[in-house]
């Protein structure tokens, strides 16, 4: 039994494809067969139902890639030591952003990462909330940047600050008028909301039960996906969407006209970094905390100590 069995194994339970897992190892699909088969034979059983497609583990090879991931988890960390003692920051880091953060977040810091820890690997790639938590169960990705609480107690969480929300108006809303909105002004038929399967989206509805007070109007439902988007609808037909305050930063002067804050308090997200709880690579994903913290906006980080609603 080798280390190498037990990555490709691994492999194949996270994509359930072994030309996929293949690729992922960078090696041939029949090298990639041949070994696990040989791990199968030593064991004397089988790992995987090849009957099934997509392929699947047996009941005993679920047991046996949950070991797996236990054992290269504590081999990773004798890499760890190595670095420790050297005092360098070194290796690959894969990171999964939620979509209504990358475009605003990744901007402030990563330039500044990359260039301070050359020797580290950084690869990113956008989920939304649920697929993230699947991925980072499965070690498919090593760290998460995304909104919590989180649904899954075995994971662990880092805190790193709290966003507000606004209200984006177009020029002709009745909320124009106003210097603070509060929930209950938002008509919920004037409401643009992001699609389902985005966490922001069940915050917003959860903001003073606009759930129940949007699923009883009788507005048409349009829903789209991207925050981007969700502006462009504002600007170009009469209603509201409810933003997170990041993606403020590249409003012009005619889009900052039409935000209004909520009164106190106000309501936030709180975004965190998420990790499997026996997470390896501490020295880069610590790193990778103090680069976004040292990156957000100085209003922002103030904000713990203001009076906020969480959502």
């Amino acid at each position: 039994m080798t280390t190498i069995q037990l990555e490709y194994i691994v492999a194949v339970d996270s994509y359930r494809h072994f030309s996929l897992a293949a690729e992922h190892c960078c090696v041939t699909q029949p090298t990639l067969s041949m070994q696990i088969q040989k791990l199968e034979e030593e064991l004397n059983v089988k790992i995987f139902d090849r009957s099934k497609q997509p392929v699947v583990p047996t009941e005993v090879g679920m047991e046996i890639i949950e070991q797996a991931r236990t054992v290269l988890k504590e081999a990773e960390k004798i890499k760890e030591i190595i670095q420790d003692k050297r005092n360098e920051i070194s290796g690959e880091l894969r990171l999964g952003v939620i979509p209504t953060l990358a475009p605003y977040l990744l901007p402030l810091f990563l330039q500044k990462f990359v260039e301070r820890y050359p020797q580290v690997k950084l690869k990113i790639a956008e989920f939304t909330t649920e697929v993230l938590i699947e991925k980072l169960k499965s070690n498919q990705i090593d760290v998460g940047l995304l909104v919590t609480p989180l649904p899954d107690n075995n994971l662990f969480t880092q805190h790193l600050f709290y966003e507000e929300f606004v209200v984006y108006l177009s020029k002709s809303n009745e909320l124009m008028k106003k210097n603070y909105v509060l929930a209950r002004d938002i008509d919920v038929r004037q409401l643009w909301l992001l699609e389902e399967g985005h966490c922001i989206r069940s915050q917003i509805m959860n903001l003073c039960e606009l759930k129940h007070r949007y699923q009883d109007s009788t507005t048409f439902e349009y829903e789209v996906g991207s925050i981007e988007t969700l502006k462009k609808m504002v600007e170009l037909n009469d209603g509201i969407t409810i933003l997170p305050e990041l993606s403020l930063q590249d409003l012009n002067s005619d889009q900052i006209v039409r935000v209004r804050r909520f009164e106190s308090p106000a309501p936030v997200r709180e975004v965190s970094l998420a990790t499997h709880r026996n997470y390896v690579k501490k020295r880069m994903i610590d790193a990778l905390k103090t680069e976004i913290l040292e990156a957000i906006p100085v209003a922002m980080q103030a904000q713990g100590e203001r009076e906020v609603v969480k959502v």
